[in-house]
C-alpha cells in the first residue's frame, strides 16, 4: 500500500510596496474626506495595502494621520516657511495668500486644506487628532504673530497696528480661502479675494528724512 506523503503548503510573501507612494495616497485620501470621515477599509483600499500592512508600517489611523499631516505641511502646505522670510510684513502676507490660493485649488490634489477638512471632528474618539489640529493652528498663528511684531518693531508697519490682530486676520483669510476652495469657488475667484486684502493692506511707515 503506498503512502502519499503531502507537501507542505506554500505561505505566500507579503504584497511589497512603496511606504511613500501609500503615505502620499493616505494623505490624499484624508484630504478628500477629512480625518472622521476617512474610514479605515477607505483608506488600506486607497492606499492598496491591507489592514495588516498599515498597521504595520504606519501604525493605527491617528498615528497615519499624523504622518499624513507632516508630510502635508512638508509639501502642499511648504509656503509657510518661505513666506515668513519674505523682507516685508507684506510681501510675507502676499506669500501666504497666493501660497494658500494655490495649495487649495492644484489641478492634481483636491480642493481645500486637509487641516481644515479634519479640524471639525466631533467624537471623544478624535480628542487627540482635534487637540493636534487646534495646536497646529495654534503654532502657525503664534509664528505669524512674531513675524509682524518683528515688521512693526523694524517701522514696516504703522506705528498702533496691533500685530496680534494683524496675524489672525491673515490666518483667518487663509481658513477662509481653504473652505471656500472646497466649496467649488475657483482659483481666479480666490485670488481676487487675497488681492483685495493686499490693497487694504497698512503702509509701511515713511523713511526718516535727513
Amino acid at each position: 500500500m503506498s503512502t502519499t506523503v503531502s507537501k507542505p503548503k506554500t505561505i505566500g510573501r507579503p504584497r511589497e510596496f512603496d511606504p511613500d507612494e501609500a503615505l502620499e495616497k493616505a494623505m490624499t485620501f484624508f484630504w478628500q474626506h477629512g480625518y472622521e470621515g476617512a474610514s479605515l477599509a477607505g483608506l488600506t483600499k486607497a492606499m492598496g495595502i491591507s489592514t495588516t500592512s498599515m498597521y504595520a508600517t504606519f501604525g493605527n489611523k491617528e498615528q497615519l494621520f499624523r504622518k499624513a499631516l507632516q508630510r502635508y505641511d512638508n509639501h502642499p502646505e511648504g509656503y509657510l516657511e518661505p513666506a515668513l522670510r519674505e523682507p516685508t510684513a507684506r510681501g510675507v502676507a502676499t506669500a501666504l495668500l497666493n501660497g494658500a490660493v494655490n495649495a487649495t485649488t492644484r489641478a492634481d490634489m483636491p480642493n481645500g486644506c486637509l487641516g481644515v477638512q479634519s479640524a471639525l471632528v466631533t467624537s471623544d474618539g478624535a480628542a487627540q487628532i482635534r487637540e493636534l489640529l487646534n495646536e497646529r493652528r495654534r503654532r502657525i498663528d503664534a509664528r505669524l504673530n512674531e513675524r509682524f511684531k518683528q515688521a512693526a518693531d523694524e517701522g514696516d508697519l504703522p506705528a498702533g497696528t496691533d500685530p496680534t490682530v494683524l496675524a489672525r486676520f491673515v490666518s483667518m483669510t487663509i481658513s477662509g480661502i481653504a473652505v471656500q476652495a472646497a466649496s467649488g469657488v475657483s482659483r481666479e475667484e480666490l485670488q481676487a479675494m487675497a488681492e483685495a486684502v493686499l490693497q487694504a493692506w497698512p503702509p509701511s511707515e515713511p523713511s526718516p528724512q535727513h
